[in-house]
């Protein structure tokens, strides 16, 4: 089944064992609204000196707890692309796609081609996970791959409100904007998440990093890492 990347976005380029967030909420209209659009990408270890990586990521920021759960679009394919030599060309690949109410995940593997199009790696499958709904399924593989699929609480943290307000030039310091809605007390230091209550359509994968094999990439430390992001394509 052929992909071509007609929706893109670039997530981060992550450092194994630091926490990476790139907040990239609502894009372009032809993918506003859908799990094609990315919203934040995480790349990290689940715990110091663990040999595991987690990379979750965020899909169509802003699911209203009383929309419907579970709504991945089937034509959608979400690809995780990780640089082992540091040239920023994917040199292995994690894919999920999902059909009839749960989530196949592809990889990690090398990639039939790079850039702009992808094929689905069927002869590389991972695992799959039942799609969450109120209650979140987590699937362990024999491999010790844990796999995740649906809604979670918007881990990104931002006063719209203020923003908007600092923008204008309307905010001195301690200054809250009358008429938030958000708002719940009298201090007007205290920062209000205007995200508190909405959800993300998440994939969560975490997979030892046997798995992920060597890597000569390194960051500007000198560290050397996996550099990672994440990319969603529509079906052709």
């Amino acid at each position: 089944m052929k992909k071509s990347k007609l929706f893109f976005g670039l997530g981060a380029l992550a450092i194994v064992g630091a926490l990476l967030v790139a907040a990239d909420h609502i894009d372009a209209p032809g993918s506003m609204g859908t799990t094609a659009d990315i919203a934040d990408y995480y790349a990290f270890e689940p715990s110091e000196g663990s040999n595991n990586t987690v990379f979750a990521v965020d899909l169509q920021s802003n699911v209203l707890p009383d929309l419907a759960y579970g709504t991945f679009d089937e034509n959608i394919l979400t690809e995780i692309n990780i640089d082992t030599d540091g040239d920023l060309v994917e040199d292995l690949v994690i894919q999920a796609i999902p059909r009839d109410g749960k989530m196949y995940f592809f990889g990690p593997a090398v990639p039939s081609s790079t850039g702009t199009s992808s094929e689905v790696l069927v002869g590389s499958p991972l695992g799959s996970v039942d799609i969450s709904a109120e209650t979140a399924i987590v699937e362990t593989t024999t491999d010790g791959v844990s796999l995740f699929a649906g809604p979670r609480q918007d881990a990104f943290f931002f006063d719209f409100f203020q923003f908007n307000a600092v923008i204008g030039g309307m905010a001195p310091e301690g200054f809250k904007p009358a008429g938030n809605p958000m708002s719940t007390d009298d201090d007007d230091t205290t920062g209000v998440d205007t995200f508190d209550g909405a959800n993300t359509m998440s994939i969560v994968v975490e997979l030892p990093n046997s798995l992920l094999g060597e890597t000569t990439a390194q960051n500007a430390l000198g560290l050397t890492v996996y550099k990672t992001w994440v990319t969603t394509n529509a079906k052709q």
